[in-house]
């Protein structure tokens, strides 16, 4: 294939004789003004991308988002809440490291309620009423969930039904035995099983003295809530574990330091690269567009985005960039994808190669601890459908393959490579560490589309894995602690949610 079918715009090579010497060397590529003008249309597509995510994530509600809204947020709060419940019969250090890193119960309660406030603003489902009343029972807010019921108006299911079941449940009234079998077999036709059921349940039980149903209800949510700490435990040790180790690596790392500079050092050039900035600034756009306008054809065909070819996309949208890259960039430097992105490490250095991705592990955790803890004293909340992935709870078990894979192999290396091996390695060329890692990590932070908490986030593991990239001279650490925290995440949803 040659090298003009792989770009937009013309890739000139003429010779030109060098005035001094009489001797012919290269003209570099992308220098005419068509190319100019190439590089402009591709750069005002990309912008166009950037700013189209962007103008979604402020002006599109979360909420609509969602197919289901209300589903989705019952499944949240319920195992939210069952996490909570399942903490109570847990060894002291798990609840104690989730006090310290998740929070308590009242504060689950009161993000729930929070959450269904929200909801109640754009539905009517009356479901979602009564679930909001249930939180506030439960979290002792009983004369706030009995004046939630005086707003409610008749649905399919009689409004009438569901203030009795609240009054009679958080209500002074007494309850007879009678009264509370007929309440129950309400709530039955009412609810589906789950969380909201079993208190709303155990609730009407308790008033009515019935203690057999008490006691088979709360054993059936004791069950549920052991359930979901049986597969969030391996993962808190995990992290726990990583954690402890890497901080140990990383106080070793900062000691040494004072003693060999270069003791991170693994690949040669590292950053800066040896290839000319002009040629890598139009490579950039001229990749980047195609990838943008592959992903939309992608996009614009349900068809595709459904099947198993929808694991394609990530490859294919960057297939342009890296085809560009090596023929425009790494070739006339004289290297490979594997020596210009420090992809091949000698077996001398896989051991320091593993103590260095663990301390960036550990740095990325501590990181989000501390943005975290900043993010709760300024009163600022990620919005919980920032991690709430359909494809990750509901999708069947191929698609489900498709979005780890997508999420724990392609978007760490093929970003990776965008991002920190070339568009920071590129501004690395003329400007120092801080201000390259800095405009890089936000352009890779804001294409993403969170809210502030989430961009915060996403920054500071960019910056951490573009700083670590500079430092080694391999983008394999920032790869692999990429693709471990990735798979972090889709762990904890699928063990608390699928």
């Amino acid at each position: 294939m040659s090298e003009q079918a792989l770009s937009i715009g013309p890739l000139p090579r003429l010779p030109q004789v060098d005035a001094t010497s009489g001797s012919q060397r290269p003209v570099l590529p992308y220098n005419s003004q068509w190319s100019l003008f190439v590089s402009i249309v591709c750069a005002c597509l990309l912008m166009t991308a950037l700013g189209s995510i962007l103008w979604f994530s402020i002006t599109v509600p979360k909420l609509q988002r969602f197919e289901e809204p209300d589903r989705a947020l019952e499944l949240m709060v319920s195992r939210m809440m069952e996490a909570q419940d399942g903490l109570s019969r847990s060894p002291e250090w798990q609840q104690w490291l989730a006090a310290w890193t998740m929070g308590n119960k009242d504060e689950a309660y009161t993000q729930g309620i929070q959450w269904y406030r929200e909801l109640l603003e754009t539905t009517d489902d009356p479901l979602s009423k009564l679930r909001l009343a249930i939180l506030l029972g439960e979290s002792g807010r009983e004369a706030e969930a009995l004046a939630e019921t005086k707003g409610w108006h008749d649905h399919d299911v009689s409004a009438g039904q569901l203030k009795q079941l609240i009054v009679a449940a958080y209500g002074s009234q007494p309850l007879d035995r009678l009264q509370e079998l007929e309440l129950q077999s309400a709530l039955a036709e009412t609810l589906p099983n789950g969380w909201f059921y079993s208190l709303l349940s155990a609730r009407l039980a308790t008033r009515g003295g019935h203690h057999a149903l008490l006691a088979t209800v709360e054993q059936q949510g004791a069950a549920k809530a052991d359930h979901v700490q049986q597969w969030i435990r391996p993962l808190i040790v995990a992290e726990l574990v990583c954690l402890m180790i890497g901080s140990v690596m990383l106080l070793g790392i900062l000691r040494l330091r004072g003693q060999r500079v270069d003791i991170l050092r693994m690949h040669a050039p590292g950053v800066p690269p040896p290839w000319s900035g002009s040629t890598a600034v139009a490579v950039i756009l001229r990749g980047g567009a195609l990838g943008a306008m592959t992903t939309l054809a992608f996009l614009s065909i349900p068809a595709l985005e459904l099947s198993s070819v929808s694991a394609l996309v990530i490859p294919l949208a960057n297939l342009p960039l890296l085809i560009l890259a090596y023929v425009q960039l790494l070739k006339p430097a004289g290297l490979s994808f594997w020596n210009g992105f420090g992809l091949r490490i000698v077996s001398e250095n896989y051991g320091r190669l593993a103590c260095i991705i663990v301390s960036v592990i550990a740095a990325g955790l501590w990181g989000e601890w501390v943005l975290g803890k900043a993010a709760e004293a300024l009163n600022f909340t990620n919005h919980w459908t920032e991690w709430f992935d359909p494809n990750l709870v509901w999708a069947s078990p191929s698609k489900l393959t498709v979005s780890v894979l997508e999420y724990v192999i392609f978007a760490p290396i093929f970003e990776e490579i965008a991002f920190r091996g070339l568009l920071y390695a590129t501004l690395r060329r003329r400007l120092t560490f801080f201000p390259a890692a800095i405009i890089s990590t936000s352009i890779f932070a804001l294409a993403h589309g969170y809210s502030l908490i989430g961009f915060i986030s996403v920054f500071w593991s960019g910056f951490l894995w573009a700083w670590i990239y500079e430092r080694t001279g391999s983008l394999i650490p920032g790869m692999v602690a990429h693709a471990m925290n990735n798979l972090l995440v889709c762990l904890t949803v699928m063990a608390l949610l699928r």
